[in-house]
Order: C-alpha cells, then sequence, then structure tokens
C-alpha cells in the first residue's frame, strides 16, 4: 500500500541565510585569494553582507599590504583603498620599447636629419642597470614620438573624466664626454580630436664640450587637468651642437609615461 502525503518524510529546508554563517574574517580571508575582478563583479552581487565585505576598505587596504602596494607618504592616506589597489594593479609604462631594445619599433621618427638616429649600447653604466641600450642623435636635429590611445591602453572616457588619475611624465638622457649637445622634450595631453588640453614643455637644456657624461633624469606629473583627456603625446630628442659626423648627440633611454594614484607620485 502506497505511503500517504503526510507519512512521507521531506528534508527539512536550510535555514534562511546560512550560506552567510560563515564568520566574517573567513568570508574576508576567502576574498583576499580571489581573483580582484571577481570580487568586484561577482561577490558583491550575491548579497548586501558580500557587498559590504567586498566595499570594505579593510579588505583593499590589507590587499594593498600584501601584494606590496604601499604609500610613498604615509601621511597621505587614499580615501578609495579599492580604487587605489586597481590603479597600482594597473600601473605600468604606456611607452613601447622605452630602452632600445627594439631599434626604432613603436617610435615615430618626426626629424631624422644628420646621421639619423641610432642605437647604441649604454657609454656609461645607468642607474637603472636592466637599461644596456640607449637612442642617440646626430649633428642635425633628430626627434621621435608615440601617440598613447588611453582607451587602448584600458583607461575608458568615464575613468579619466571623473578621477583625474595623476600622469607622470619621465625620461634619461645623457650627453657624450667629448662632445657638447642639446635636449629638449614636450608632451601633450590631448582631446578627443587630439588638440591640446595641457602641456609640458620645457626650455631645451644644453651641454658643453667636456662634461661628466652621467645619466640626468627629468619628471613631470600632471594634476587637475580637467575633463577630456583621450591621448598623451610624448616628444623627445635633439643634436649634438659641434655639428660631427657620426653619432655624437644627446642620448634618451627608459622614457616612462604611467598613470598613478594620486597618494603614490
Amino acid at each position: 500500500m502506497g505511503a500517504t502525503q503526510s507519512s512521507i518524510q521531506r528534508p527539512s529546508p536550510l535555514p534562511a541565510m546560512s550560506k552567510m554563517s560563515v564568520p566574517l574574517e573567513v568570508l574576508e580571508e576567502i576574498f583576499l585569494n580571489l581573483p580582484p575582478e571577481q570580487v568586484v563583479r561577482i561577490c558583491r552581487l550575491v548579497c548586501r553582507q558580500w557587498k559590504d565585505i567586498a566595499d570594505s576598505q579593510s579588505l583593499w587596504k590589507d590587499r594593498c599590504r600584501r601584494e606590496g602596494y604601499h604609500l610613498h607618504d604615509t601621511s597621505k592616506v587614499p580615501k578609495d583603498w579599492r580604487l587605489f589597489y586597481f590603479m597600482c594593479k594597473k600601473r605600468r609604462n604606456l611607452l613601447k620599447n622605452p630602452q632600445a631594445e627594439d631599434q626604432m619599433t613603436g617610435w615615430q621618427l618626426l626629424d631624422n636629419n644628420g646621421d639619423q638616429w641610432k642605437v647604441e649600447p649604454v657609454m656609461v653604466a645607468h642607474p637603472n642597470e636592466s637599461v644596456q641600450k640607449n637612442f642617440v642623435t646626430s649633428f642635425d636635429i633628430c626627434r621621435k614620438s608615440q601617440l598613447i590611445d588611453l582607451e587602448m591602453e584600458g583607461y575608458n572616457a568615464s575613468f579619466m573624466d571623473h578621477l583625474q588619475p595623476h600622469i607622470k611624465i619621465s625620461d634619461w638622457y645623457a650627453p657624450r664626454t667629448d662632445c657638447g649637445c642639446q635636449y629638449k622634450i614636450h608632451v601633450e595631453l590631448l582631446n578627443q580630436k587630439k588638440k591640446p588640453i595641457k602641456i609640458f614643455s620645457p626650455k631645451e637644456i644644453y651641454f658643453e664640450q667636456w662634461n661628466d657624461g652621467k645619466w640626468n633624469q627629468i619628471t613631470h606629473v600632471f594634476q587637475n587637468y580637467g575633463p577630456g583627456v583621450r591621448y598623451i603625446r610624448f616628444v623627445h630628442g635633439g643634436q649634438d651642437t659641434q655639428f660631427w659626423a657620426g653619432w655624437y648627440g644627446i642620448r634618451l633611454t627608459d622614457s616612462c609615461v604611467e598613470i598613478c594614484p594620486a597618494m603614490d607620485t
């Protein structure tokens, strides 16, 4: 005889929200060991508790600590540790082939005069030991450039307009000891139509003959530049000032353009 409906044993339902019974510190540890994109795009959508953990400043501060993203100035604390984390994680040199390892690949030659651009081993050791080559100018003006498309590099219009992260520029240049030379850098932040919004263009730097030949670094940080930045144009170059045949002009290498957290420039 079949069992009646009342005699059928059914498994008791799980208590409501039982999946949330995991201790808070255990959930935080799980989140810290998941890919960060998964925490933001998936975990925080599960329920309010998971969202609160995924959005907590302590979670992202701890993640920064574990992954080695430290503040240069501990007196300046980020308002948003999650933003600070992702900007640190994404931070990289946006210039291609900055150390001349692949000859002139990635660079547009605006001026290629005299005996033209050349790549040579460094004559004087660079502070960055990984730098073994440099670009060398000749006896007439040599300039080269790169145009960085921020959208293509993962920095969309909304991100650039609302957050306006710092944009850090740096360049290394050195003369020969036996010949005078000239160095010039020009960097522009451009809008969608490639019109300048902000410009960094210091005066030319000159070296006399019989100088020390050491490497010099120039840096600049674009801040509070307003909305609309979509491209960065980086241009540098120079020449020797004694018009000697060959490659006696300014030497360039390890150029860098970075999108930085405001606390880390």
